[in-house]
């Protein structure tokens, strides 16, 4: 599997979103899942709908 590099920021503008969820990455589950790599599982994560 390859690798997908993070780029570190502290500040984040988007324009033109139609709504975001804030939610926890989870291993498995019966909700709608985004590929993730497992070293961020458990950590809390912004999903942004374009």
């Amino acid at each position: 599997m390859r690798k997908v590099s993070i780029q570190a920021q502290t500040h984040l503008e988007i324009d033109g979103i139609e709504g975001f969820f804030i939610r926890k990455v989870t291993k498995f589950g019966n909700s709608a899942k985004v590929d993730c790599p497992k070293d961020y599982l458990g950590r809390t994560v912004y999903l942004v709908i374009i």
